[in-house]
């Protein structure tokens, strides 16, 4: 349906209350990294499989029987796996093994650096070029066109120009920049801007004038 353009992130859950209004499983998250790591498996094992022949997978959680794996994606050999988090040894494991894209959104600079190193470090423990796995960050965006036009759209999601500016990509077009640029020079090849005022057009207007010819 996209033709092509399916990206797939998966994670081992994290906000319980979400799972209990829904009716989705919350079990504890060592069981939950464990069905993470199957579901992993199984589907590089069906997306994988050459049309013709069957896949069959027997874990502790899940059990597959001569599946013919189909249909087959677009993209092959398959659409591009992301893990992404900040778990020291299991999420930079799991990225190394099966992801084409690690990410680590919402922390500081040090921290996704220090993340970065763990994760490549993940890769050269299993024989993986680290330059074969992108890395990205995500971060809150919070960009004016003055002091005046950041305050403003602050105050509209509830946060503090400061604390927007210590913890995500804030400011002026020039700071908003700088920001992005300091998470390329540790490594991040992807950024994700999460627009937290979806009814503020103009906001996305500045950010494609101002911020992105400089950075893309």
């Amino acid at each position: 349906m996209s033709g092509g353009r399916v990206e797939l992130g998966l994670g081992a859950g994290w906000y319980d209350a979400e799972h209990s209004a829904y009716g989705v499983p919350f079990p504890p998250l060592g069981e939950r990294f464990e069905r993470l790591e199957e579901q992993f498996a199984i589907l590089t094992g069906l997306w994988c499989t050459p049309v013709g022949e069957q896949f069959s997978y027997d874990g502790r959680h899940y059990h597959l029987k001569d599946s013919p794996a189909l249909p087959k994606s677009v993209q092959q050999p398959h659409p591009p796996l992301i893990v992404g988090g900040g778990g020291p040894r299991r999420t930079p494991r799991l990225a190394a093994t099966y992801a084409q894209e690690f990410n680590l959104p919402f922390s500081s600079l040090a921290d996704t650096e220090a993340q970065y190193g763990r994760v490549r470090a993940a890769c050269e423990e299993r024989g993986r070029d680290p330059g074969t796995l992108r890395l990205s960050a995500a971060q809150v965006v919070c960009c004016g066109a003055d002091e005046a036009e950041v305050q403003r759209r602050a105050a509209s999601i509830g946060r503090q120009p400061d604390e927007l500016r210590a913890n995500g990509a804030a400011g002026t077009p020039d700071e908003v920049v700088a920001r992005l640029r300091a998470f390329a020079g540790i490594g991040a090849q992807t950024m994700y801007l999460q627009v937290l005022d979806l009814d503020d057009l103009e906001h996305i207007e500045l950010l494609a004038k101002e911020v992105l010819p400089h950075v893309s």
